[in-house]
């Protein structure tokens, strides 16, 4: 019996893409509010030896009738990987963006949200320190 991994597996999310009724106002709108550099060709490369070691990408389908979503009325939302989360929303509400006023923190770190000009939900996520 081989004890090398199957091969087939999936390795992990290579992307994200959706649909937008104006995609250059909402690149201009996720660069002005949250400092995201986009590439010419329209999208941003997230470099995953940047992101804090306590950090995950997580793929979870919700039940359709959740309302974790709210206000947007879209069936997805993202959730961004930051750095300084009061800082983060510091920036966002000084360039005008809808931040709801929940916030939420435990053992997986601390979480915010704000809505972008398209109505998503996008959650912020500030990872917890690394344990010594």
């Amino acid at each position: 019996m081989s004890t090398s991994a199957a091969r087939g597996q999936v390795l992990g999310l290579g992307g994200l893409f959706f649909k937008s009724p104006d995609p250059a106002r909402l690149r201009d709108w996720y660069q002005r509010v949250l400092g995201l550099q986009f590439n010419s060709w329209g999208g941003v490369v997230f470099d995953p030896a940047a992101l804090p070691a306590t950090s995950a990408l997580i793929f979870t389908p919700f039940a359709a009738d959740t309302d974790y979503f709210r206000p947007s009325e879209q069936p997805f939302m993202f959730n961004l990987v930051v750095d300084d989360l009061d800082a983060t929303l510091a920036r966002a509400s000084a360039a005008g963006a809808t931040v709801l006023p929940d916030r939420a923190g435990g053992e997986q770190g601390d979480f915010a949200w704000l809505v972008d000009c398209d109505g998503n939900k996008v959650e912020l996520w500030q990872p917890p320190a690394a344990r010594r």
